[in-house]
């Protein structure tokens, strides 16, 4: 298992190095956060000892186990939309939520800041494509809602988040993409989280600061 993965994160490293070249950008400024919502404890160790540090999840009673087994430098990020009851949970337990939808989901995750006297950085998700099955603020309404979210003086607003449309063409995802980069450049925001393993070489090229990829992790 620890060759396996060793081998699957020397490929997917690779390919995001030759996607940084071929993109005139440096590798070293994308982070790889690896997304373990299908694997357990040991796996998640053997990441961090190849030097994984960033460990996204999506349910949190299934992360918090992990979370509390594991040593206290990993920064865990919260990669699911948010419900507003879960809010204290996602504060406590982690560093990161990337998929802030709603206004009313930050506010949330403010006010369990401030009970818990914590900081919390932030990704806003963008629904890009429009797509009715996603989450995320349309285009046309995101200005607005960042300055509702930047009133939030305990979130660290660092940047967007997308998804492209399941199985589309290259030059569909590649346009969502580049949109959400030419949106967090217009907001002067840094991060770009998008990309997954089937995309996240397109999304390098596209100006992605961040990719989330699972399942060729452990393939």
């Amino acid at each position: 298992m620890k060759e396996r993965i060793a081998h699957n994160l020397d490929v997917i490293r690779g390919k995001m190095k030759d996607a940084a070249h071929r993109a005139g950008r440096d590798a070293d400024a994308i982070t790889l956060v690896a997304v373990t919502k299908t694997v357990g404890v040991e796996e998640i160790g053997v990441l961090r000892t190849l030097g994984v540090r960033d460990i996204g999840e999506n349910r949190i009673d299934a992360a918090q186990p992990k979370i509390g087994a594991l040593p206290d430098d990993i920064r865990w990020h919260f990669i699911a939309p948010i419900q507003s009851r879960k809010a204290r949970d996602v504060v406590a337990s982690f560093a990161v939520a990337s998929a802030v939808d709603r206004v009313k989901i930050a506010r949330a995750l403010q006010k369990r800041c401030e009970e818990q006297d914590r900081s919390l950085e932030i990704l806003v998700e963008v629904n890009v494509t429009g797509e009715a099955s996603k989450h995320g603020f349309a285009p046309d309404t995101l200005a607005d809602a960042l300055v509702q979210i930047r009133a939030c003086e305990c979130l660290h607003l660092a940047g967007l988040m997308t998804m492209a449309p399941l199985d589309a063409p290259p030059p569909v995802i590649r346009d969502c993409f580049r949109r959400l980069n030419r949106l967090a450049d217009e907001h002067e925001l840094k991060e770009r989280s998008m990309g997954m393993t089937d995309d996240f070489e397109i999304a390098i090229e596209e100006g992605a600061t961040q990719v989330r990829i699972g399942r060729a992790l452990f393939a």
